[in-house]
């Protein structure tokens, strides 16, 4: 429901696409010339060596923001020398004001302060690019860049050089990029493409070396030229890099579980790896890959009967992940269907899916994770356009271990599985066009009959094109994906009742439950047409369809099928400086949902818009309109039931992010129809830079809500479906404070921590009646006090529903109390080049109870009062190169 605030970077070529003039102009590309040098230079960031001389000065930056096509307030220049291993840039930044400059220090691709970059396509397919960026305090950016400059990879993290200098005529910064880390093809005579950009942080202004129009639609291809490279051979990679991880923890101990001494301790290793395997692909591995740095998910309450998808945060699997993207929507943000995707990699190394079933005497002890034995990716692009990516990961058979009275056992609880993931794309025309295809594929060793549930192969499979026009303008671009999952029987009955169709619903009368299935088909399709910016207009309108058994969840992500989605949007740009305003978007967009049997379940209105003002303070909103609905998941298995409809709004505000203090506030409504919901939610961010080395964010969030049917249970009555619902009123309460200190680029601390609160209380249970009546309040039966009571010391509701003395059903007290609060202080240092050391300190504490009172000062009281669970961690990795 937030709109998240990015980076300084990131929001800059938001802009640069965004925020856009037509691209009916033709820009003549610039070029830059290069020599062989035969003397290296001193990577100090002071230009001192005379083999300088040997090139000349490239400048002349247009700036781009906030005004397009003007002179920049400060000038900017460069030098590119190359010899047989390495390439040598030499930024000189201008600045008439040197002790303005902002050298804001901050972990690596941080992208903070004043930075130069340059970005090279040393592929020359007009698609694809290096970024390499140096911040004004010596911190490093390094980016991977795909899609004509569409998705910028900042977790891809090479090796390379930098030092900068500040004087008084501005700042200067040093690179050296060894040839190792590009990607290139066997030539004589070598023609890149190369882009160089500067931001100027306390005016918020870009420029660049070559000028391209904002909303052209892509970069990359646009880029000016580096010549005069010759007779460089392509490096074959080959990089090791193994580590130690030392880990203690401590937590409660629990009198009579032999688990839970309150001490554990542990000693592993691991290998990750790159390997050329020529000149345009490479190999990385990972050999039992640890992730004890990684900060862990927010904490959360989900009351719905789906998934909640967490972003990735691993760097095995971050570094390069777009190339891995398959997703089966539209570019339109579909409602609870936005982050599906065919390759979602939380699922390897996730949470065991089984817990073994024991007696009250018998204690577990559970894993936490599935053991990733193994991990490969082969990547790389030829020279005629053909993109790879191929991902190959062994996870272990995971056991529990169960102890009764000093007798121990163990059970499988998660089996040994192999996930597989190939896409490939092909380019035409320097990615006029291109054309793609993903596989995926699942396979299980189940030998615990207790896992048969799941299942024991599932395969997925797509194709996937886009085309560009007139100028890259226009564009039409569609995919197709099918799905096969296979098991026994067990399993396959599941997945027809899982919450993504609901085969057993009772007016589903194209659906049905099949016992007897061993395997399930499913297809989807999505086709899209659209314009970029062009003058002030641009749109979008597309058309997806999935059937009921398209299933992808082993391997990817996704919340719904059976499902037709048709959407259009429609955005307006004014790109220029106006009035008050450095620029203004508006959209608008609608989105219509029908299932397979035709009936419309659902239509929605958004409008929402995006400004900055002069005084680069920003805001952004939306509304939206949501029309009387039909649910086929809100009774998990049941009937559809038709919903009200409802209003929801969204404004956010944010201060001049380039400041020593910042501040954005925002808030979020929900308002049902017939007062069948209410939802609040309001937070608050603060950003505080004191000194260059130290920053401080904090941001509290609280949130309420009223829900007049949330499920509760389905269960019976002499052999009919009760589906209970009730009352909801909930309270949120989570605050997030993170404190950087930054030594030097290679010398770091950070701290995260985040208390949780929420509780939930249920009142006026009810059970559904007529759930397609037309009155709203005749579709459901609030229990009278004769027709339920409650027992405090069983701690249940007791539902006699014909009043006749005998209950007919019970229903557990559903009232809820979660505290959590999670922490993590991490020390980083990179002692060598690729070459760090982590000291990890993470703590947690949870705490439950089911009163549904919600005192923020008492739960916090409670929740600190919880002995924490902490673990040290201490993990030294060695980079070399072959």
């Amino acid at each position: 429901m937030k709109t998240l605030f990015l980076n300084g970077k990131a929001i800059g070529f938001l802009l640069i696409i965004l925020f856009s003039s037509s691209y009916s102009q033709t820009v003549e590309k610039r070029s830059y010339q290069t020599v062989l040098t035969r003397e290296v230079p001193v990577i100090d960031g002071l230009m001192n060596d005379s083999c300088w001389n040997q090139v000349e000065w490239g400048g002349d930056f247009i700036q781009t923001q906030p005004y397009e096509n003007k002179p920049p307030s400060q000038q900017t220049s460069f030098k590119i020398l190359y010899d047989n291993n390495n390439l040598y840039v030499f930024i000189r930044a201008f600045d008439t004001e040197p002790k303005k400059i902002s050298r804001r220090m901050s972990r690596r691709d941080n992208f903070d302060g004043d930075m130069v970059e340059i970005n090279i396509d040393s592929y020359y397919d007009q698609q694809t690019a290096f970024s390499f960026t140096a911040m004004a305090s010596g911190t490093k950016g390094d980016e991977a860049i795909t899609d004509d400059g569409n998705n910028w990879d900042d977790s891809w993290n090479p090796v390379w050089y930098l030092k900068t200098s500040i004087d008084d005529q501005g700042w200067c910064a040093e690179m050296k990029i060894p040839f190792s880390q590009l990607r290139f093809g066997k030539k004589d005579e070598h023609v890149w493409g190369i882009q160089l950009m500067r931001h100027l942080f306390r005016l918020e202004e870009r420029s660049t070396w070559q000028f391209i129009p904002k909303g052209s639609p892509g970069m990359v291809h646009l880029f000016g030229e580096l010549h005069g490279i010759t007779n460089i051979k392509p490096k074959r990679q080959v990089e090791l890099m193994p580590y130690a991880v030392a880990r203690m923890e401590r937590f409660e101990e629990v009198p009579g579980n032999p688990f839970l001494d309150g001490k554990s301790s542990s000693f592993t290793g691991g290998l990750d790896g790159k390997l050329a395997i020529t000149n345009d692909f490479m190999l990385d591995f990972s050999i039992n890959p640890d992730f004890g740095q990684v900060e862990a998910d927010p904490s959360e309450v989900n009351l719905t009967a789906f998934e909640t998808y967490f972003s990735e945060r691993r760097p095995l699997f971050v570094e390069g992940k777009n190339i891995y993207e398959f997703s089966p929507t539209s570019t339109i943000v579909i409602s609870n269907m936005g982050a599906d995707n065919l390759f979602y990699s939380r699922r390897i190394g996730r949470y065991p899916h089984n817990y073994p079933e024991v007696s009250g005497s018998e204690y577990v002890d559970m894993p936490e994770a599935t053991t990733i034995l193994a991990a490969m990716k082969l990547s790389g692009k030829t020279k005629k356009g053909l993109s790879v990516g191929v991902l190959e990961s062994i996870t272990s058979n995971e056991n529990a271990i169960i102890d009764s009275a000093g007798i121990r056992r163990k059970e499988s609880v998660e089996p040994l599985t192999s996930y597989l993931v190939g896409r490939v794309q092909q380019d035409f025309n320097k990615g006029e066009t291109v054309i793609g295809g993903i596989f995926t594929a699942v396979n299980r060793d189940i030998n615990n009959p207790a896992l048969d549930y799941l299942h024991k192969a599932a395969y997925t499979g797509g194709i996937d094109f886009k085309h560009n026009w007139k100028e890259r303008t226009w564009y039409v671009a569609g995919n197709a994906e099918f799905s096969e999952v296979k098991g026994k029987e067990e399993a396959l009955i599941a997945t027809q009742r899982s919450s993504a169709r609901y085969y057993q619903r009772p007016d589903a009368e194209y659906l049905s439950v099949d016992s007897s299935l061993t395997s399930l088909p499913g297809y989807g399709g999505t086709v899209k047409m659209g314009r970029y910016s062009q003058k002030k207009l641009q749109f979008e309108t597309s058309f997806t369809v999935r059937s009921p058994g398209l299933e992808f969840n082993d391997i990817g992500y996704m919340r719904y099928s059976d499902v037709i989605h048709q959407g259009t949007w429609v955005a307006y740009y004014l790109r220029d400086p106006f009035s008050i305003f450095n620029n203004f978007y508006l959209n608008t967009n609608y989105w219509m949902y029908w299932n397979f049997s035709g009936k419309l379940l659902s239509f929605l209105l958004n409008t929402n818009f995006n400004s900055q003002f002069k005084n680069r303070w920003r805001i952004n909103g939306n509304l939206t309109r949501i029309t009387e609905n039909t649910s086929t998941s809100l009774l998990r298995g049941g009937p559809s039931i038709i919903l009200p409809g409802g209003t929801e709004m969204n404004l956010n505000v944010s201060t001049d992010q380039s400041k020593k203090a910042s501040l954005y506030i925002g808030n979020y409504h929900g308002l049902g129809d017939e007062n069948s919901y209410r939802y609040h939610e309001y937070w608050l961010g603060a950003n505080i830079q004191p000194m260059n080395a130290l920053s401080i964010s904090f941001e509290p969030t609280y949130s309420i809500q009223n829900n007049q049917l949330q499920y509760v249970t389905t269960t019976d009555m002499d052999g009919d479906p009760r589906y209970l619902f009730a009352e909801l009123d909930q309270e949120t309460m989570s605050f997030t404070f993170r404190v950087n200190f930054t030594l030097n680029p290679e010398l770091s601390l950070e701290y995260y921590g985040q208390p949780f609160v929420s509780a939930g209380k249920y009142t006026n249970f009810s059970r559904i009646t007529e759930p397609d009546a037309d009155k709203y309040t005749d579709r459901y039966h609030i229990f009278s006090g004769s027709e339920i009571s409650y027992s405090i010391p069983d701690n249940l509701y007791s539902v006699d529903e014909n009043t006749d003395g005998t209950d007919d059903y019970y229903i557990g007290n559903p009232d809820f109390n979660f505290r959590q609060f999670r922490s993590n202080l991490v020390l980083r240092w990179e002692y060598l080049p690729g070459s760090t050391l982590y000291l990890v300190w993470s703590q947690g504490r949870t705490s439950t109870e089911s009163t549904g009172t919600f005192s923020y000062g008492n739960d916090m009281k409670e929740l600190f009062s919880v002995v924490p669970h902490n673990v040290f961690l201490i993990k030294l990795s060695y980079w070399f190169s072959l």
